[in-house]
């Protein structure tokens, strides 16, 4: 990003990509502190709601915009050509398909990925396919962790984000146009960490939903996520050794509010499969993508490629993938959970 852009908040033109529950979120996040917000949405109808009521009209329907302050848009090109920070916050399995529309210059621009889960045409984290892809690379890019579900940010109750991120300066602007008296911003520089991480617990939330649905309790579930967060120590340390601290709480935090919160898409698509619906009617009949399922399939292969052994992960990659028994499966895994 360039030296100019990272003044004050105020000089700082930021865009956001996608209109779902998180990317609503984050414009209203941005509107406490931006004058003006450039805003990426999927098609001319939500663009239309947005300018004639003010309303996202499919997500967080209760937050009202200051129409005045947004650009709203359905072309990237013109988001990105106008914006010096561009948050993205599209599911993961339409990166590829909106990204591969940008043909405008991007260079010296700040990429901040919100988005939790793999890229499936690549099969790969959203960092390394800005940096393949488009040769962005890791100092023009950050990641925005939780533990933070859109549905409270829209009740402006007191939520948490984590920004990793390689540079100072743009560390510092990014907290100043995403912080409020609602939302407090750590900052890392563990971007590959922050961002596994964030891919790790959705897998780990559609387990506990499974659990959940499944009739266990409070008490596995604990035991369950205490594994979880060990697991996701494992393959961080496996796949990018860092002196990071798992306990923080873009780590664990983001982790347990997944894997017990009823907002948690991931934890309720879990929930669905446990109680006997097949993996096909439980996605089918959610309103919004659980990433965990396309991100399953992502981490299993390096898992397997890395000889990691981890025993959570093998289980909700068999009863996604593999068609196993939900019941037996976990009845298997109890055995492996100290």
């Amino acid at each position: 990003m360039t030296k100019k852009s990272t003044k004050s908040s105020v000089a700082v033109r930021v865009g956001v990509l996608g209109s779902g529950s998180f990317g609503t979120a984050i414009v209203k996040m941005l509107l406490e502190n931006c004058k003006v917000v450039n805003w990426c949405v999927r098609n001319e109808f939500v663009k239309g709601a947005i300018e004639q009521r003010g309303h996202n009209p499919n997500y967080l329907t209760t937050v009202w915009f200051n129409t005045k302050r947004l650009q709203l848009t359905t072309d990237i090109n013109e988001l990105v050509a106008n914006s010096d920070v561009v948050i993205l916050a599209v599911p993961s399995i339409y990166l590829s398909e909106t990204m591969e529309k940008m043909t405008c210059d991007y260079q010296g621009k700040l990429f901040c990925s919100a988005i939790k889960g793999i890229v499936p045409k690549h099969n790969d984290i959203v960092a390394h396919y800005l940096r393949d892809q488009f040769k962005i690379g890791f100092k023009n890019q950050a990641v925005i962790a939780g533990p933070c579900h859109a549905e409270e940010v829209a009740m402006e109750r007191l939520s948490y984000l984590t920004v990793a991120v390689a540079e100072k300066e743009d560390s510092d602007v990014l907290q100043s146009i995403l912080s409020s008296f609602y939302i407090k911003v750590n900052t890392s520089c563990d971007i590959l960490g922050n961002e596994y991480s964030a891919i790790l617990k959705n897998i780990y939330a559609i387990g506990a939903g499974i659990a959940s649905g499944l009739g266990y309790g409070d008490n596995f579930i604990a035991v369950y996520v205490s594994n979880a967060i060990r697991e996701m120590e494992t393959f961080l340390q496996a796949i990018y050794p860092e002196a990071r601290d798992v306990n923080d709480s873009a780590y664990l935090g983001d982790l347990i509010v997944t894997a017990y919160s009823l907002f948690s898409r991931n934890r309720s698509l879990g929930n669905l499969i446990g109680k006997g619906y097949t993996v096909k009617s439980a996605i089918q009949s959610m309103s919004m993508v659980a990433e965990g399922y396309y991100a399953t399939k992502g981490i299993y292969a390096i898992c397997e490629e890395k000889k990691l052994k981890l025993p959570i992960i093998n289980a909700v990659y068999d009863i996604l993938y593999e068609g196993k028994s939900a019941e037996k499966r976990f009845a298997k895994l109890t055995d492996r959970l100290t």
